[in-house]
């Protein structure tokens, strides 16, 4: 009985102390109070690309998955219909300048008649006019000039951004309206970390905090970042960032600019984000 009891004290002895070692685990304080740690996706901005004009589309040099430096030309429609407006508004530009140089002489012969009364009034108001009218005519025809070759460069796009082509969605010889997309880009830069803060954490954090990002292709490797949004509406936590019993959380959305110089945040990545607590700079809002 004695080393019944023995045992069986020991056996308490072992469960007090694994058990407050449990509740010391689940309780501790965090190792490293100084970071505020975040999860989130990146996010890269997306571009659809295409013709301020409409037309015949004659060239497309990329396939998707292609790199594209900014200002790189895209893509080009039949430019010939433009070209004839263009000159077209030329011409009709040029018989407005003659017009109005005959009417100038004219209302000038009149004028001076009217002094010597070689001409009625109604003559010289009629040159006058004339003479009127006729520049502000010379002056829509400039305005349509500049319309045609705008149009006529606009048969050709251009790269706004350094970029790689995520689809292509038109071919040569497709007939496509203003506006119509023949290309989407997803661009390099800016990106940006979409991570939500819970509301206890609102406070210790303000635009232009730095912080760390890691992914997890890339165990270790750190890429810089700052935050640049925080948004001023509570939302419940998105149901693809936390656990189900986290999901009726009130969070904010905020957006982590990341430095990006390898090119290795893709879209949709999951990153961690981990923020430095520090003191705040007196210019931050």
């Amino acid at each position: 009985m004695k080393i019944e009891r023995v045992l069986l004290l020991a056996i308490l002895l072992v469960c007090l102390i694994i058990g407050g070692s449990v509740l010391s685990w689940i309780y501790k304080e965090p190792q490293d109070s100084r970071e505020i740690t975040l999860y989130g996706n990146v996010d890269v901005r997306q571009v659809d690309l295409g013709f301020r004009v409409f037309g015949r589309v004659e060239k497309m040099p990329f396939e998707e998955g292609d790199f594209v430096p900014k200002g790189a030309f895209l893509a080009s429609i039949e430019e010939q219909p433009y070209a004839d407006q263009v000159r077209e508004a030329f011409a009709k530009m040029k018989a407005s300048r003659l017009s109005l140089e005959n009417a100038k002489i004219i209302y000038q012969r009149r004028h001076a008649l009217i002094e010597e009364g070689g001409v009625s009034q109604e003559d010289y108001e009629n040159a006058l006019t004339a003479r009127n009218v006729l520049q502000e005519d010379l002056k829509g025809a400039r305005a349509s000039l500049g319309v045609a070759l705008t149009n006529y460069h606009d048969t050709k796009a251009y790269c706004p951004a350094d970029g790689t082509i995520l689809t292509r969605v038109r071919e040569p010889g497709t007939v496509v309206l203003q506006g119509e997309p023949i290309y989407t880009l997803s661009v390099i830069s800016p990106v940006w970390i979409r991570a939500y803060v819970p509301e206890r954490l609102l406070g210790e954090i303000y635009p232009g905090m730095e912080g760390a990002i890691f992914t997890d292709t890339q165990q270790g490797k750190a890429y810089r970042g700052k935050i640049g949004f925080i948004s001023p509406v509570a939302e419940f936590t998105p149901k693809t960032v936390e656990s189900t019993e986290l999901r009726t959380d009130l969070v904010y959305r905020i957006r982590v600019y990341a430095d990006n110089p390898d090119w290795g945040l893709k879209q949709g990545m999951p990153v961690t984000v981990k923020l430095s607590r520090g003191k705040r700079n007196s210019d931050s809002r």
